[in-house]
């Protein structure tokens, strides 16, 4: 299942877990109203995709206390210190990912959130977190990388928690959620405090600390995530089309210009006007011609090419294709307009296409895993250029007063999905985005009939085989 959710500004973080499956097709459908004025001479394709989409792959497993077992063969020698980073970096990762997650839904929660759902995720951060800390490495080399991460994890720990508390419902069971929250998050600064992980200078000022957290997150994914190279397609191909369409246009002009001569005669003014109108013509023909046939040509094809590569040892471990374009409804297949409930409203949206189609090698993966995690960012800021500013006035009639307020103008964004792994069926989920000039107001997806609400698969949980190997391991 596909998870959206909003980020920093205009930004939305749309993440997938590809599965044992070597084939995964997905394609994104952004259904923008037409009264924005989008159009491929507005924001062309090249430029969203260049600025707009941005692709990032990470090793995923399901098996979260692996690490564990790898921290403690490393500590006996068994293991070399880059599985021990490897499997440190994975396990950190995973787990921040699956706070992230979590955090996430309760705060979306409709109903609110209740204290056993606080109580279950506490349970489970302290669990996960004191676990990492009873395996401290030996070797000084080591004990420096687990130190970043410990480091890391509690601040995040922290931050993620005090996140909750300022944003719950001041209702219900607010006080005590609160006290256990807070009671977490000072254990956890009290840890790093007696760690001596930051020194006071860096603690004292907001944007120090924080600067330091972000490179030690990246830290943190540099060894778990796949290097890339794109690279745009059709290069020779548009190359030899110029080249023809030139030969033919020049072919032509120089047929016309003999027949001008045999025509008219010597050279005189009328030749050289006749002359200058097959040169305009020429020019205008050429560029048109070319531009239409390459269109003709590249038509429903992929334009890029995206290589992943394993960062340790360079082999390719994943090709992926890459289309983007704008397409007209008649274009959409049955089941993206079901999807989208065709009404009135939807003959006057411009239609954004982003589509994929990857080809994983599970063989070249590391040692154990056979899953990734993919994570695509958009940033819509193109989009919110062409929105108005401002905002208008409502007025609203309450126990005989007129009021009148400022409401803010809003954009309603329809974004749909559709992923294929392997021979599975088509997965197709729909939210609604909901957008002003300043910011992403809202996000919410649209459960269509006869289907439910998939459960979130990177929360931190609890495995009982992996702990009982753990154990025996230990």
């Amino acid at each position: 299942m596909i998870s959206v959710e909003r980020k920093d500004g205009f930004s939305l973080k749309i993440s997938r877990i590809l599965r044992e499956a070597t084939e995964h097709k997905f394609d994104i459908y952004f259904f923008v109203p037409g009264e924005l004025g989008l159009n491929t001479k507005v924001v062309p394709e090249e430029e969203f995709y260049h600025n707009a989409i941005h692709v990032q792959r990470t090793y995923f497993s399901d098996r979260p206390y692996l690490p564990l077992v790898h921290s403690r063969l490393a500590r006996r020698g068994e293991l070399s210190s880059e599985q021990y980073r490897l499997s440190l970096s994975l396990y950190a990762y995973q787990y921040a990912i699956g706070l992230e997650q979590s955090c996430h839904e309760l705060r979306n929660e409709k109903d609110g959130t209740n204290q056993t759902n606080i109580e279950e995720l506490i349970a489970l951060t302290q669990d996960i977190l004191r676990r990492l800390r009873r395996n401290k490495p030996e070797d000084p080399t080591l004990r420096k990388y687990y130190a970043n991460i410990d480091n890391y994890l509690s601040w995040f720990t922290e931050q993620r928690l005090l996140s909750l508390v300022a944003h719950l419902p001041r209702s219900g069971d607010y006080k005590t959620v609160k006290g256990l929250l807070l009671e977490v998050c000072d254990s956890e600064y009290a840890h790093r405090n007696q760690q001596q992980y930051n020194s006071n200078y860096t603690t004292e000022a907001l944007s120090r600390i924080s600067n330091k957290m972000r490179l030690l997150r990246r830290l943190i994914e540099y060894p778990v995530t796949l290097k890339e190279k794109t690279r745009e397609l059709g290069g020779g191909e548009e190359k030899a089309l110029k080249a023809g369409v030139t030969a033919v246009v020049m072919t032509a002009m120089s047929l016309a210009v003999f027949e001008v001569r045999e025509t008219l005669g010597s050279i005189s003014l009328l030749v050289i006007l006749t002359l200058a109108l097959l040169y305009a013509l020429r020019e205008v023909f050429k560029d048109d011609l070319r531009n239409t046939l390459w269109r003709w040509l590249r038509k429903g094809r992929p334009k890029w090419r995206r290589q992943y590569f394993d960062v340790h040892s360079n082999q390719v471990v994943g090709r992926q294709l890459e289309w983007f374009d704008y397409r007209k409804p008649a274009r959409l297949s049955e089941e993206i307009l079901n999807a989208r409930r065709a009404n009135i409203s939807q003959k006057e949206e411009i239609i954004m296409h982003y589509g994929s189609h990857s080809r994983m090698l599970p063989i070249r993966f590391l040692s154990g895993y056979e899953q990734t995690r993919e994570t695509l960012q958009l940033d819509l800021t193109l989009l919110s250029k062409l929105m108005e500013k401002g905002s208008h006035h409502v007025y609203q009639l309450k126990e005989g007063q007129v009021s009148r307020h400022a409401v803010e103008k809003r954009y309603l964004i329809n974004l749909v999905t559709r992923e294929i792994q392997g021979q599975k069926p088509p997965v197709i989920q729909r939210w609604k985005l909901v957008m002003s000039r300043s910011k992403i107001v809202e996000i919410e997806e649209i459960i269509r009939p006869g289907t439910t609400k998939a459960a979130t698969e990177t929360q931190p949980s609890s495995a009982s085989t992996e702990e009982n190997r753990a154990s025996a391991e230990g």
